[in-house]
């Protein structure tokens, strides 16, 4: 069987990964093609390591060598310019007067995302259309012209490299943040702590608005203030100054809001969230939406030998949708790709067992891909503790009708709230039964520990909720309601469980890095790694106490 893969980011690398036996048994023959010249990397981590936090190893994410050894090939630095589905053909750009044509039996998209580039006087040129197929991998993601000297959309190693460059030859920067999402906080945070002079401008009232409530992301704001980060909320961004520097070049001076207010740095970092890379696929007559659009096994709505994983994907069944929608193209498509790293290595794992058992000739041995569910969203960012998931926006207030009985229609619904916002602590609990729907804890380490492990694994919450806020005391003791077993997932991203990194340190791991290489846990967004620690202190410690202790 030969299988085609357009993009080689970490999802793509995990596809190959996987379906690498089934390539040295000799049922498929796999061609990846990727528009970056080198390894797949983490882009999660890319943040990290464009302030110092991180390594250039920490990014690696597969063994590019090792797979060209057991027969993958691959053309990197390569652009895919038109997709013929009718003839079950790639065509490549070979050069400035023709194409190459790479013919499949199955092919799949792992073209990911890219960074959204926001509507501001200034950049009016460097916005990409967002169908437009380009020839030139080197410029897959560039409008009519590349972004001004001093402006980045930190979304590829270039990028991030060009930023860490910057910051080593001068750590005390002034850097303008636009955008307050989880991947700008979490960087503007890492760059104040690097000693960087940061402002994160954002057009909510409060940041990682999409994940917290308002008392919630007031606390976020407090607390990045009292480590050096100046925060602008209700700031709408409308132009880009430029100066020009000492060789006549036009470089970033300032950012101008609409009320006037002017945000002076060297470096714009724009966090403005992504969009998935549909172009080729559109191109090529396929259904997108705000992605691919494909079903539940990962393959597209319009072509059966076609499938898309990662953050180019939009799963939806089509039993879910009307018939309007199901046969209009033109009628957009409920939902949108998941934008998390974890989901789309599951895919990836999930896609390449069911291609290698199809051309292998076996019976199918994987059972139907699952919903994802709501994911916890950790902000990773020393001394400034977040971790929320679902919808914490509902009212405290909302159970209770005037009188101060129960609301109709709010039976076995239960907010719970505690705040001290002097003290930076924050915590928010949305119940139904006694079980977690959602939650937000800000400030207090312990307690969001425990309320991620109890909302994992949708475990009973004690009765008395104030039991919880007790984690983080002077005189705190275990609740025992979430504690681990050796079958609790640590790692979410990669499925780890806390048997499995146990297992891992007593096999000799004895570090952090050396049980990553070993299970991938702390591979992906690093959410768990505290937690990775905490087991593998336990597990090597002279007398190990059982990972549930």
């Amino acid at each position: 069987m030969r299988v085609a893969l357009i993009g080689y980011g970490p999802v793509g690398a995990r596809f190959v990964e996987e379906l690498l036996p089934a390539v040295e048994a000799g049922g498929v023959e796999l061609t990846v093609i990727g528009a970056e010249t080198h390894d797949a990397y983490n882009r999660v981590l890319i943040g990290e390591y464009a302030v110092g936090r991180a390594d250039r190893d920490r990014l690696e994410t597969t063994d590019t060598a090792a797979a060209a050894a057991a027969g993958v090939v691959f053309r990197l630095g390569a652009a895919v310019v038109g997709v013929s589905p009718a003839e079950h053909v790639v065509h490549l750009s070979s050069d400035e007067h023709g194409q190459e044509r790479l013919p499949y039996d199955r092919l799949v998209f792992a073209t990911g995302a890219r960074a959204n580039i926001p509507t501001l006087d200034g950049l009016e040129r460097s916005r990409r259309d967002r169908l437009a197929v380009v020839r030139e991998a080197g410029r897959l993601d560039e409008g009519g012209r590349p972004l001004p000297r001093g402006v980045i959309a930190l979304r590829t190693l270039e990028d991030a490299q060009v930023l860490r460059s910057r910051l080593e030859a001068d750590p005390a920067a002034e850097l303008v943040v636009l955008g307050a999402g989880v991947l700008g906080m979490e960087f503007a945070l890492a760059a104040a702590e690097a000693g960087a002079r940061v402002s994160v401008v954002y057009h909510d009232g409060v940041p990682m608005g999409r994940n917290l409530d308002q008392g919630a992301g007031r606390v976020l704001a407090r607390l990045s203030s009292a480590v050096g980060v100046a925060m602008h909320p209700h700031a709408r961004a409308e132009e880009v100054l430029l100066r020009d520097d000492d060789h006549g070049r036009q470089v970033f001076d300032g950012l101008v809001c609409a009320d006037g207010t002017v945000v002076r740095g060297s470096l714009l970092v724009l966090s403005c969230g992504v969009s998935a890379r549909t172009e080729l696929a559109a191109a090529a007559g396929l259904r997108v939406s705000a992605g691919i659009v494909v079903d539940h096994e990962l393959r597209s709505w319009t072509d059966p030998d076609v499938y898309a994983i990662g953050d180019c994907a939009q799963v939806v069944a089509p039993s879910s949708v009307a018939d309007d929608v199901l046969l209009d193209p033109t009628v957009r498509v409920p939902g949108a790709p998941s934008g998390l790293v974890g989901p789309g290595w599951r895919q990836a794992a999930w896609l390449a067992a069911r291609l290698a058992d199809e051309a292998l000739g076996l019976p199918a041995s994987v059972t139907p891909l699952e919903t994802e569910r709501l994911p916890v969203v950790m902000l990773k960012a020393d001394g400034v503790d977040v971790v929320a998931a679902g919808d914490v926006t509902p009212d405290i207030w909302d159970e209770i009708d005037a009188h101060g009985c129960l609301a109709h229609g709010h039976q076995g619904r239960r907010i719970s709230q505690w705040a001290d916002p002097l003290a930076g602590r924050y915590v928010k609990l949305v119940t139904q039964g006694d079980r977690l729907a959602a939650f937000v804890s800000v400030g207090m380490a312990r307690t969001g520990a425990e309320l991620t492990l109890l909302f994992e694994q949708g475990a009973p919450l004690p009765a008395d909720r104030s039991v919880l806020l007790r984690l983080d005391g002077p005189d705190a003791t275990p609740s025992g309601s979430g504690a681990l077993t050796p079958a609790s997932v640590v790692c979410t991203c990669n499925g780890v469980t806390a048997g499995r990194i146990s297992d891992a340190a007593q096999s000799g791991c004895a570090t952090l890095d050396a049980v990553g290489r070993a299970t991938r846990a702390g591979t992906g967004c690093g959410g768990c790694r505290d937690r990775v620690q905490a087991i593998l202190d336990a597990s090597l410690a002279p007398d190990p106490a059982s990972v549930a202790s």
